[in-house]
């Protein structure tokens, strides 16, 4: 048992410091420790590996006992944490247009970045018909 915990690696995280998508993150991380064969509530304990900055800050500041699961701790941190990026309504990604000079492939990148912050789920049938 004891050769098994010296060669045990923890996993690497990528480092959240209270910007970007908070959202991804978590999915980073769930993913990460998955791979690792870390599941359930164990996620609480590799949590804090992940941050930095003013999430580690946030994380520190949690009253001891205030958090007994990963979903309650999950939920606090998004939260706490809510995402910038912007959601597109299908209004307005129906009516994107190419601008004046775009180039065609600029103009379909534009479009396609928008259609994946959009929160209507497109079909594929629909997203060439646009």
């Amino acid at each position: 048992m004891l050769k098994i915990l010296a060669s045990y690696q923890p996993p690497e995280f990528q480092q959240f410091d209270g910007k970007g998508n908070p959202k991804q993150h978590v999915a980073h991380f769930v993913e990460t420790c998955n791979n690792a064969g870390t599941y359930g509530d164990c996620l609480v304990k590799h949590f804090l590996r992940s941050l930095k900055g003013n999430a580690f800050d946030w994380y520190m500041d949690l009253e001891v006992g205030s958090v007994d699961s990963w979903d309650q701790l999950e939920q606090e941190f998004l939260n706490s944490f809510y995402s910038t990026s912007r959601t597109v309504s299908m209004i307005e990604l129906t009516n994107t247009r190419q601008r004046k000079g775009e180039p065609v492939i600029d103009f379909i990148n534009r479009w396609r970045n928008a259609s994946l912050n959009c929160k209507d789920k497109l079909s594929e049938a629909s997203s060439i018909e646009m």
